[in-house]
Formats: structure tokens, C-alpha cells, sequence
């Protein structure tokens, strides 16, 4: 599973997506949803909900001495949201299942570490900007990275990666099919390969 950060030197890295799952991760991707980005078990994220997200990075992106810089290494960032939305999910459903569930407190001093190991909140702010995620999406990215972490002291790596796939398989991801196509074996999103669906994947455009 991809990390945000790396423990062993509790500095911030950037990562090709949260879920590095081996070896299949079980859903079904192809069912179109009227005003849906995704289905993941009971939970519907909306378009509007996605493209809300996507411009709260964007207006904060634009208003960076590095905006041009931003923008550009975040060409498919609606899909690298909505990805990152269905991630969340089934990470905080497995580490719910299995008793790790986070406080406040929790949160509140993971994301003090995190500061201090990385130059303090501004510099922790940017770096999460650089990977597409406003800072009031931060507390989730880190909520997340943590209920991982937990997951794999309790259970250890390997265990954790079965318990995310049999959590995927539960939920039966259904992604619209605008936004690409759900990959069984990476966690992730991978771009339509139908012609007539490839000039709609999202970019810098509004949904």
C-alpha cells in the first residue's frame, strides 16, 4: 500500500497512490450512476462532491508562487482525488472491522509529529499541496495513513493487505466510467481505453 509518509524517517514522501494492494483488489467498475463519481458499498461520492474537492485544491494551487508549477504536476487531479476518496474508505472500513479506530487525539498528535519531522505547518501544508491535497484535506490523508499504520502493527503487512482486498471485494467499488476504470490489481484508477469516453477524463477542466 502506498504511504504518504515514511515511518522510519517520519518525513514526507510522494507516492504513487494509498493502496499498493497484491495481489487483486475484487470490484466491479463498468455500471454507470447517474450524478455519481463512484460507488463504494453504501457510500455514494457525488460529482459535485468530487468537484468540490478538486477546486478547493485548485484555488488554493493558484494562489502559490509555484501555481504554474502546481497546476501542471496535477494535470489528472480529479481523478487523483476521487481515487484517493475511494481509498479512504476502505481503508477506515478495514481499520474499523478490525478495532482501529482514531481519536482526536490521535489525530491531533500524529499530525504534531508529522510538523515537526517536516519543517513545521507551512512546509507540511506545501508538501501536501504538491500532491493534490488542499490543507483542509490534510487531517484525512493523515487519519488515513495512520489507521494503515496501525493496521500493520497489529496485524502485520501482509495480513493487513488481505484484510484491505477482502474489504475492497465487500464493497464492490463501481467507478463511472468518465473517470476511468477501476484496476482490481493496483487499488487505483487507470484511464478508459474507449475512444469515445477518452476526451472526457477529467484534467485541469471542470467536471
Amino acid at each position: 500500500m502506498f504511504r504518504l509518509f515514511r515511518r522510519r524517517t517520519a518525513a514526507l514522501s510522494v507516492s504513487a497512490g494509498l493502496l499498493a494492494l497484491a495481489p487483486a483488489l475484487t470490484a466491479c467498475g463498468s455500471t454507470a450512476h447517474p450524478g455519481a463519481a463512484a460507488i463504494v458499498g453504501k457510500d455514494r461520492i457525488t460529482v459535485t462532491q468530487l468537484q468540490q474537492q478538486v477546486e478547493d485544491v485548485r484555488r488554493v494551487q493558484r494562489t502559490s508562487p509555484q501555481a504554474e508549477q502546481l497546476v501542471a504536476n496535477s494535470a489528472r487531479l480529479s481523478q487523483d482525488t476521487l481515487v484517493r476518496l475511494i481509498q479512504y474508505r476502505i481503508v477506515a472500513k478495514a481499520g474499523h472491522d478490525n478495532g482501529v479506530d482514531l481519536t482526536r487525539g490521535d489525530l491531533q498528535r500524529e499530525r504534531a509529529q508529522v510538523e515537526r519531522a517536516n519543517g513545521g505547518a507551512e512546509a507540511v501544508r506545501a508538501r501536501f499541496l504538491a500532491l493534490g491535497i488542499a490543507p483542509d484535506q490534510i487531517d484525512q490523508a493523515l487519519a488515513m495513513d495512520l489507521v494503515r499504520t496501525r493496521l500493520d502493527g497489529k496485524l502485520g503487512a501482509a495480513r493487513t493487505n488481505q484484510v484491505l482486498m477482502r474489504t475492497s471485494e465487500d464493497l464492490r467499488v463501481d467507478i463511472n466510467p468518465r473517470f476511468g476504470t477501476w484496476d482490481p490489481k493496483r487499488g487505483t484508477a487507470t484511464p478508459t481505453r474507449d475512444p469515445w469516453l477518452r476526451a472526457t477524463l477529467p484534467s485541469d477542466r471542470p467536471i
